[in-house]
């Protein structure tokens, strides 16, 4: 039998340069082979049970966005000196918000980051390549624009659940 360890290393790559098509189909078929690795090595009972609450907040996810942002399109495309956790190998402080910190406060904070990414996207073609790629290979802002979907797109999905759990609202 197949472990979940086995099957998330069996997916297929992400390419970091492509044309629109063979990038964004592959990663869809990165994210078709995620859905089928989540459910290897569990049994249909297990499946079928309802998730415990998480640590994880709805508050703590966007302060991670906002950093993902910044850290994709600031320091990695941009090159900017940015204040990010995943620069300096502190990856905690992304999820932690601070008892004095606001909602408003930390919305203002992703809205103003999303400003800028705007603002690289705009200056930039997306077959333009990083200036600080993270692991020395190619990465072009067609890859970070992607990256960023994707891993917003994922987080949005956190958040139904946590408000769901929060409140019982559902839908989009």
């Amino acid at each position: 039998m197949t472990t979940q360890g086995e099957a998330m290393a069996a997916r297929p790559a992400r390419p970091r340069v492509g044309g629109e098509r063979e990038l964004l189909g592959a990663y869809l078929d990165f994210h078709r082979a995620t859905v089928l690795a989540k459910l290897t090595g569990l049994d249909d009972k297990v499946l079928r049970r309802p998730v415990a609450p998480t640590t994880m907040s709805p508050l703590g996810l966007l302060r991670h966005l906002t950093f993902g942002e910044r850290y994709w399109f600031s320091h990695v495309f941009a090159g900017d000196e940015a204040d990010v956790p995943q620069a300096v190998g502190d990856q905690d402080r992304e999820w932690q918000v601070g008892p004095d910190e606001s909602t408003a406060g930390l919305r203002a904070e992703y809205e103003a980051q999303v400003v800028r990414s705007h603002a690289v996207l705009a200056a930039h073609g997306l077959d333009d390549l990083a200036r600080r790629p993270p692991d020395g290979e190619p990465h072009s802002l067609r890859f970070v624009l992607v990256h960023v979907l994707e891993e917003t797109a994922r987080h949005v999905g956190h958040l139904d659940v946590l408000r769901e759990a929060l409140d019982g609202t559902t839908g989009e």
